[in-house]
């Protein structure tokens, strides 16, 4: 499991989520978001007809593939030149996590999606999502990361979410090769690549006015950039599931 690479074998571990958009909103929803925002399966980044189903503005993507040697070289490779990132407060640009619990890369990765950008702020007032925001906004990003590992009320939603989905769920303690990440829109305006294995967040480029998580520019940037990474690398592996989030319309 490729969470195993950095998060200790004696930290707890989740059950892996499904990169479903119902498991996703459900669990959303039941932190704090309204039920007017939610995920839709992305199936094409490159034909506009399968697009046009996708609810807009997209907020946010999640990306969920297969961890492949092509990755892992990027990744040490990208994270060497960078120091670790140590923001915090109301100024940072974008909310990260650092995971430190095993198999709980589909989590960090849907609460970068909801944590920022135009999703955040729509979070409801008062819900177990908006207390546990406003408490890790003022903390690094080690006390940001005991403040997700001592949540309980993110471990049971998580345990809940985890029960649904259409194939059956991995034990927590279960290695699995696949590994989410988050592209994020945020308040900013630029893309984000957020990553809790990673040294922090990354910034991918501004998007211009009115383009959103799904534009072309943000594809570019994003998932269509990690997948020519990853066939240049030789990768012959190359499936993956996106997700959006965005406006749910009846």
């Amino acid at each position: 499991m490729t969470d195993r690479v950095d998060v200790p074998e004696t930290n707890k571990a989740f059950v892996p989520l499904e990169n479903n958009p119902e498991v996703m909103s459900h669990l959303v929803h039941q932190l704090g978001l309204p039920p007017t925002l939610g995920f839709t399966d992305v199936y094409s980044i490159d034909e506009p007809d399968l697009l046009a189903f996708v609810p807009r503005p997209s907020h946010a993507l999640l990306l969920v593939f297969p961890v492949s040697k092509t990755y892992e070289s990027s990744r040490v490779s990208e994270d060497s030149k960078l120091t670790e990132y140590t923001g915090s407060g109301p100024s940072e640009p974008v909310m990260w996590f650092k995971q430190t619990i095993r198999n709980a890369c589909g989590l960090i990765g849907l609460l970068h999606a909801v944590s920022n950008g135009e999703a955040r702020k729509q979070v409801l007032p008062e819900s177990d999502l908006d207390t546990l925001l406003r408490d890790a906004e003022p903390l690094g990003p080690v006390a940001r990361a005991d403040l997700l590992y001592e949540s309980k009320a993110l471990e049971s939603a998580h345990a809940d979410a985890a029960k649904l989905g259409d194939t059956t769920a991995p034990q927590a303690e279960d290695s699995v090769d696949l590994h989410f990440v988050a592209f994020v829109k945020g308040a900013d305006g630029r893309l984000w690549e957020l990553d809790g294995r990673r040294k922090g967040p990354l910034d991918r480029g501004r998007l211009d006015e009115g383009e959103d998580a799904l534009s072309e520019k943000a594809l570019d940037l994003g998932v269509r950039r990690f997948l020519k990474t990853e066939a240049q690398g030789g990768n012959p592996d190359l499936r993956f599931s996106l997700v959006s989030l965005g406006p749910v319309f009846d």
